[in-house]
């Protein structure tokens, strides 16, 4: 019998392409099931699922109708709306029975005698045991945080505007990537501070790059990815590791870590084992889990929790008591684990779709990563090539919301695989491929 996801996917692909428009009715089960001849049971079970991903709303007494749009997923601060069919922008991984799984942890907190307590404030530093369960998931490779210096935040968003202002004076300047993760412009200029691009390559930041900047005028501090960098999934090797843990050393630079997507790289030693008494790592649930039910991690050197927990405080960054609670019981029980392997495998999937209608064409990606980055071919430009995109009701985002500074920005668009199915993503795929073959 043909799984009743395979059929919603296809169903999926129709609504996303246009070949089933919003508001058409579809057929009634029983009529659906007939003329597909699966069981009824069957027909109830795709209808349901078109409903979970927002591509059709039941009327009662009416019938199954196509939505006009689909349902916002939430965005990204420094990501500006869009009304596009298939949205390349947002990048929120989700799988098949996800909602099942995280129910489980949930229904323990839903008691009378536990949602009062799980319902009230906390600390910044969180409880011992979810201090306790975060340090395990983190840990690998060599490196295990202590769980004394822990922090949390609503999200890793949070965690990295509460590292960079407990480091940071206003007017301070901070290093990071030429391309950087576009809200950390929104963090600087909400915070004071200037950023600094540092210029890279295909192992990401250069440690020369780094110490020419501070001996030019000193950094407060340093922000880097240095696994699965968004937007080009360069990953540092070892060797890279050790030269900038030497550089952040001798200038006695603090550095915050981004590792938000770290956990679907086999990689080897973090970064932060080569300086811990200078690196404040940020990682989070956000993408291991839900965008809307998250908490954010922070580990901080030994002697800056006070400084990072007060930065938390007074920016109202700090977790929500049920979020985390939720979160510690997901990590306990083993959900997150499961949840990670699904993504580590569904990534790898998405990412062979973009090898296979994508070759030929200037793509940085890395197996294991959820986006890529596509140097476009000349003559187009990012602009225009994103609002190409938009008129086939594609959303893309061009390179300049990654670039610091000046300099121009690269005629590169990046490619969010992970927010929508992967017969839609095929589908703009190719034609995003005949747009950039077809030239501006």
């Amino acid at each position: 019998m043909e799984d009743y996801r395979r059929i919603a996917d296809r169903l999926a692909e129709e609504i996303l392409t246009g070949r089933l428009k919003a508001g058409e009715r579809l057929p009634p089960q029983r009529v659906f099931a007939k003329r597909r001849r699966i069981a009824g049971s069957t027909a109830g079970r795709v209808y349901g699922e078109l409903v979970r991903r927002g591509l059709v709303v039941g009327e009662v007494g009416r019938g199954t109708f196509v939505r006009a749009a689909p349902v916002p997923s939430g965005r990204a601060l420094a990501e500006p709306a869009t009304a596009a069919v298939v949205n390349l922008e947002l990048n929120y991984p989700s799988v098949e029975g996800q909602s099942e799984l995280l129910a489980g942890g949930l229904v323990p907190l839903l008691r009378a005698d536990v949602l009062g307590e799980v319902t009230r404030t906390v600390a910044a530093t969180g409880t011992a045991a979810a201090r306790e369960a975060v340090a395990g998931l983190l840990s690998g490779s060599g490196w295990r945080p202590h769980p004394e210096q822990l922090l949390f935040a609503g999200n890793a968003r949070q965690a990295i505007a509460g590292a960079l202002a407990s480091l940071v004076r206003p007017g301070g300047r901070v290093g990071v990537e030429a391309l950087t993760y576009p809200l950390v412009k929104e963090i600087a200029a909400r915070i004071g501070c200037t950023l600094v691009p540092l210029e890279t390559d295909g192992e990401g930041l250069l440690p020369e790059a780094v110490a020419a900047a501070h001996h030019s005028a000193p950094l407060s501090a340093l922000y880097v990815q240095p696994t699965l960098h968004n937007p080009t999934s360069a990953t540092m090797g070892d060797a890279r590791k050790r030269e900038l843990a030497e550089v952040v050393r001798e200038s006695g630079l603090p550095v915050v870590e981004d590792r938000i997507w770290s956990f679907l790289h086999e990689e080897g030693v973090p970064f932060a084992a080569y300086a811990p008494e200078r690196v404040h790592v940020v990682d989070g649930l956000s993408k291991r889990v839900a965008p809307g039910l998250t908490v954010g991690f922070l580990v901080v050197p030994e002697g800056r929790v006070e400084a990072a927990a007060g930065a938390l405080r007074s920016g109202g960054w700090t977790a929500g008591r049920f979020a985390l609670e939720a979160g510690t019981r997901w990590i306990q029980e083993g959900v997150v684990d499961r949840l990670v392997a699904d993504r580590r495998a569904d990534a790898a999937r998405r990412q062979r779709v973009v090898a296979e209608l994508l070759a030929g064409f200037a793509v940085r990606a890395d197996p294991s990563a959820y986006y890529a980055w596509w140097e476009l071919p000349s003559p187009w430009r990012a602009d225009t090539f994103t609002a190409a995109a938009a008129a086939r009701g594609i959303a893309v985002t061009p390179g300049s919301a990654f670039a610091v500074g000046a300099q121009g920005a690269p005629d590169a668009v990046r490619l969010g695989l992970a927010s929508v199915p992967v017969p839609a993503l095929g589908q703009a795929l190719r034609t995003l491929r005949d747009v950039a073959r077809g030239g501006p």
